[in-house]
């Protein structure tokens, strides 16, 4: 290119040309190098701050949120104390969802909470289901080996919980049976989760089941990923979920 099209005057030599070349080709890399970060940097800082504007606006959401909340339970106390004394039944139905409305609100806004509260909204919301069904449910709770200090992430099991209530049998002549067995061995989560069914009905076809696991599953996944085993198993008169989570 130099002899043929620039038609120099004196041709220089190939060290002189290889190094004109490369402190030209490095003067341009650095220049658009230079460039390239500056505006990388511009973008980044402008992430940052739509990034800072939406956890402020979040926070603010949240605290204007906390002002419902109190409403909600101040008339929650209100119906409480208009119920007649001798209805126990809706009061204490009352009480009980006023728990798990409580336990939703206040505790689960934290990334993890304890195993013992975890597993005592469990029971609030089982006896709260109880309610729903016939005199023929039987639900046994089967929690052992719990100690203090074990932390999981909020409502996940009570997704299987539900399962369970939503798919249990309705036999006007046989038990219709909800076994929940949870416990914890070297910080590692046991639970099973066990309804009897009727033949005919199988949750693994409803769609609305099977929105329930994927989304159970998939903060599986994000939560405790390669620590977690979930299965479900489907007998005759029986359907099974069996997760185990490594705590530790």
């Amino acid at each position: 290119m130099n002899r043929y099209f620039f038609h120099p005057v004196q041709i220089p030599s190939f060290a002189t040309l290889y190094l004109n070349s490369v402190t030209n080709i490095f003067f341009w890399v650095l220049l658009i190098t230079v460039v390239k970060m500056t505006i990388d940097k511009a973008q980044t800082q402008q992430q940052l701050e739509h990034l800072e504007k939406e956890r402020i606006r979040n926070e603010l959401d949240y605290l204007k949120a906390q002002i419902n909340p109190h409403a909600l339970f101040n008339s929650l106390n209100t119906i409480y104390g208009h119920i007649d004394k001798t209805n126990q039944v809706a009061r204490n139905t009352l009480l009980q969802f006023s728990e798990l409305l409580r336990y939703q609100l206040y505790d689960c806004g934290a990334e993890k909470v304890s195993l013992e509260k975890e597993i005592s909204y469990l029971k609030n919301y089982a006896a709260f289901q109880r309610l729903r069904k016939e005199d023929q449910l039987v639900v046994i709770f089967q929690i052992e080996n719990i100690k203090t200090g074990l932390l999981i992430a909020p409502l996940l099991l009570v997704v299987l919980v539900e399962n369970a209530f939503k798919f249990v049998s309705n036999f006007t002549g046989a038990e219709n049976r909800i076994t929940i067995s949870i416990c914890a061995k070297d910080g590692v989560l046991h639970s099973s989760f066990v309804n009897t069914k009727e033949k005919q009905l199988s949750p693994g076809n409803n769609n609305s089941n099977g929105i329930g696991l994927a989304n159970l599953k998939r903060r599986l996944d994000l939560l405790y990923s390669g620590r977690y085993e979930l299965a479900t198993t489907a007998g005759a008169d029986f359907y099974e979920t069996t997760l185990k989570i490594d705590l530790a």
